[in-house]
């Protein structure tokens, strides 16, 4: 069997809550190498995870955030394009994707269907020759750029923006606009939705039944969702670190999905507690 791909994950900066050291752990578990990129100090990293600085991929001294979150996924789509186009048999992972086997891959192409209208990136894998990829970056240079897939509406009013001197900034944009929107335009552009996965392989669980991983009495029914053919569920990080740090001691229920994982990997939730709403901004999805 030919190498397993190297998985690449972003954390900004701060601790790791229980929540990304049981994705991080998932993919070491699984057999993949592992680097987590970061900017500034991190803890509460996984051993046997490789900890790099993100200049080696990316130089940067101000981060772009997104206008109503504070979050900082803007930045994280950026970093992800550079770090594919840079590096090889490599998948990128956010720290909400939790992995349930190995990832494999013969085209080097690794992604999939998250609802029935668009594919996220949240765990992406793309060949450096990929013209999806190739888009992907060119569209991210320009900060104030128009998205190509909207509407003649929707560009002639932002245009006319720009014109009049008030150019609209992608952070003021509708979420997902360099995440989800993007990634479905130009990989569909390019033809190489083809590669997609069906939404039981990398995304099972729907967004809306996202409280269904922490609750007990939900476990049948998340874990209903989840097929032989599945190989990673999505956790949702911030929605998800939201729900839990509102919970008594910030944790699951026990006998839940998440709490059976925690036990799986070894992992005591209550030394890496989750974050508040504030502390969640500092950190890429």
């Amino acid at each position: 069997m030919s190498k397993l791909p190297h998985i690449a994950m972003l954390w900004v900066e701060g601790p790791l809550s229980y929540v990304e050291q049981l994705c991080v752990q998932s993919f070491l578990d699984a057999g993949h190498d592992v680097t987590l990129y970061h900017y500034g100090p991190v803890s509460n990293v996984p051993g046997g995870a490789a900890v790099v600085h993100g200049d080696a991929i990316l130089k940067r001294d101000d981060f772009i955030q997104h206008g109503r979150t504070g979050s900082l996924a803007l930045f994280s789509d950026v970093f992800r394009y550079h770090l594919l186009t840079q590096s090889q048999n490599t998948i990128w992972a956010d720290t909400d994707a939790y992995c349930v086997k190995p990832f494999e891959t013969v085209t080097g192409h690794y992604f999939g269907w998250e609802s029935e209208s668009h594919i996220n990136g949240g765990v992406l894998g793309l060949p450096q020759d990929s013209r999806a990829l190739a888009g992907l970056l060119e569209m991210t240079r320009d900060e104030y750029g128009i998205p190509e897939w909207y509407s003649d509406a929707a560009k002639a009013k932002l245009q006319a923006q720009a014109d009049a001197g008030t150019p609209v900034h992608c952070s003021d944009l509708p979420w997902g606009v360099w995440g989800p929107q993007a990634v479905t335009h130009y990989i569909r552009k390019t033809g190489e939705d083809k590669y997609a996965f069906p939404r039981e392989v990398l995304y099972p669980v729907p967004f809306e039944n996202r409280r269904h991983l922490v609750k007990a009495r939900r476990l049948a029914a998340a874990e209903k969702c989840l097929t032989d053919k599945t190989t990673s569920i999505h956790l949702y990080g911030r929605r998800i670190r939201e729900f839990l740090a509102s919970r008594p001691g910030g944790l699951p229920d026990s006998g839940g999905l998440i709490d059976k994982l925690l036990k799986k990997h070894g992992i005591d939730p209550t030394l890496a507690p989750v974050f508040s709403k504030k502390a969640n901004a500092e950190a890429a999805e």
